[in-house]
């Protein structure tokens, strides 16, 4: 890279506005934002953006999957293009950072190029992609991109159906459009991403930015107790095959043993179904929802063995009958070497520490990583807060991401 090209910051003030500008779409009395994907104050706010986009003099584009994008042409017609994106929509009741920082640095990233007149290898594109968040589908527009998604996807849906069929029509889009916007992988150079870090590791270490080494594999099963229903009075306690017994000793003794054994990995245990369900009977069976993730797969491996085998082992201490479903699984996706090493000499270069560490949350990149260079960036989060209106990052951290950014681009985009 060019000395000149080194000395190219964004303009933190024109980020700022158009931030602000996109947080008072859909947002909420307690300064967060509510925009699932598909509801009015989503489409508002991809309508917000293209007319955002045109006002630039940047292009827009969507495709069939309704990924919306400003686009940046170079010299060659040809040449392979550089996306950095996130997301604009959020989990219901979320935060104004969630992807929503990701699209506007990328967004003033191409704006800065443009103004400058710099001339690049590649093209630029800065993409919003569709439902990452998982309101309907989960990775929908990466997924997309990556000929990833799947009819089976979009015909049993985590959402609904329903739910996202009524989306698609609000949006003009159909299964066909959504299965037509896969790229080839020719055609792009890679993918970058800049996103809160939706943790506290940064903010303890007094690190200015995280470079992400991979992005954790989720995992998750339904598992079902079943015991015998019984009168919760006369039934003595001895008597009792209850199901709430092993769905809550799996509970506490898969926290124990991941935080023993795994400590890399977390396991959660986000929902219990109980039937049938009322004060004075003995539960006759409890469905317990499980997700766990790990950053390697060796050891996915080995904790969703472990996993299985605790929950029969509680199953059978309580006589109970243990049935498992598998609803699915993301393998980890490890970032590109050669990304990580142009984020961090562009760290280096602006005077801003940086660690590595991994995601524990998901991400449209994972979608990515088999089709082309992928790498991403944290900032910190205050108090490690995320998909909450208390979800805040200093503005200076959020300049200081954006920069990173637009100088790993540049170094990519020249090579």
């Amino acid at each position: 890279m060019t000395q000149a090209f080194s000395s190219i910051r964004i303009n933190p003030d024109r980020m700022l506005d158009a931030f602000n500008q996109l947080a008072s779409i859909g947002a909420t009395a307690d300064s967060g934002v509510d925009r699932p994907t598909f509801s009015e104050a989503h489409l508002a706010a991809r309508k917000w953006f293209r007319e955002h986009i045109e006002s630039s003099g940047l292009e827009f584009r969507t495709d069939g999957a309704g990924n919306h994008s400003a686009f940046l042409p170079c010299d060659d017609p040809n040449a392979p293009t550089l996306i950095l994106g996130s997301h604009l929509d959020s989990v219901p009741n979320g935060g104004r950072f969630d992807g929503a920082l990701g699209v506007m640095a990328a967004l003033e990233a191409l704006k800065t190029v443009r103004e400058n007149r710099i001339k690049l290898k590649v093209q630029l594109e800065a993409m919003d992609f569709t439902d990452e968040e998982g309101t309907l589908v989960g990775l929908l527009g990466s997924a997309a991109v990556a000929g990833h998604l799947l009819p089976e996807n979009l015909e049993k849906p985590r959402g609904g159906r329903e739910k996202l069929l009524d989306g698609m029509a609000r949006a003009g889009l159909t299964d066909a459009s959504m299965l037509s916007a896969a790229r080839k992988k020719e055609s792009l150079a890679g993918y970058l991403e800049l996103h809160i870090e939706q943790g506290k590791r940064l903010e303890r270490a007094g690190t200015n930015i995280g470079i992400v080494t991979a992005i954790v594999g989720i995992w998750s099963y339904r598992l079902s107790f079943i015991g015998k229903a019984d009168h919760a009075g006369s039934t003595t306690m001895e008597d009792r095959r209850d199901a709430s017994l092993g769905a809550s000793a799996f509970t506490l003794m898969a926290r124990e043993m991941v935080m023993r054994d795994f400590p890399n990995c977390v396991v959660n245990v986000g929902k219990m179904d109980f039937a049938p369900g009322a004060f004075n009977i003995v539960p006759a069976q409890v469905d317990v929802s499980l997700e766990f993730r790990s950053p390697d797969e060796a050891e996915f491996i080995r904790l969703d063995q472990a996993l299985l085998k605790l929950a029969g082992e509680q199953a059978a201490r309580f006589g109970l009958e243990l049935r498992t479903e598998f609803l699915g699984k993301h393998s980890p996706s490890l970032m590109d070497e050669s990304v990580r090493a142009a984020f961090a000499d562009s760290c280096d270069a602006l005077g801003l520490t940086h660690m590595p560490l991994p995601s524990g949350a998901g991400h449209d990149g994972q979608s990515l990583a088999d089709l082309c260079p992928v790498g991403m960036i944290f900032v910190p989060s205050v108090d490690g807060a995320s998909h909450s209106p208390r979800e805040f990052t200093k503005w200076e951290d959020c300049v200081n991401g954006a920069n990173v950014l637009l100088q790993a681009a540049l170094r990519l985009g020249n090579g």
